[in-house]
């Protein structure tokens, strides 16, 4: 099964938000993870089911790094906020690392998480 990361900074968790309930029946067929926070509030406006790892300042997005250099995942939806990023957010620097030597697909905005979502429908 197709599995997908979700992660999105503070600021943008809205806008995640948005992006999952305009493709809740495509999401619906992948098997999602997303760090703690996020995860909670994607589900409480969603009926998808996510594992849910540790929030960001925690270590969900390392956790979910471990995933990607494990071959686990197919794709990170990251929204971040390259303007106002606070700094308990996670940093992309290592995931996009990682998804660059495991060549896997990273989106960091909504443009390209349409790609994405599309990409991995196909």
């Amino acid at each position: 099964m197709t599995r997908v990361a979700l992660i999105a900074h503070d600021e943008k968790k809205p806008d995640l938000i948005e992006f999952a309930l305009n493709h809740e029946a495509q999401l619906r067929e992948y098997d999602l993870l997303a760090t703690g926070t996020t995860g909670q509030r994607l589900i409480e406006a969603t009926d998808l089911d996510i594992e849910r790892k540790e929030s960001g300042p925690l270590g969900g997005d390392l956790q979910i790094g471990a995933e990607v250099a494990a071959d686990l995942l197919d794709g990170i939806v990251f929204l971040r906020d390259p303007l106002r990023a606070q700094p308990h957010e996670p940093d992309i620097s290592a995931l996009l690392r990682i998804c660059d030597v495991h060549d896997t697909a990273l989106a960091t905005n909504l443009a390209s998480a349409e790609f994405l979502i599309e990409g991995l429908a196909e």
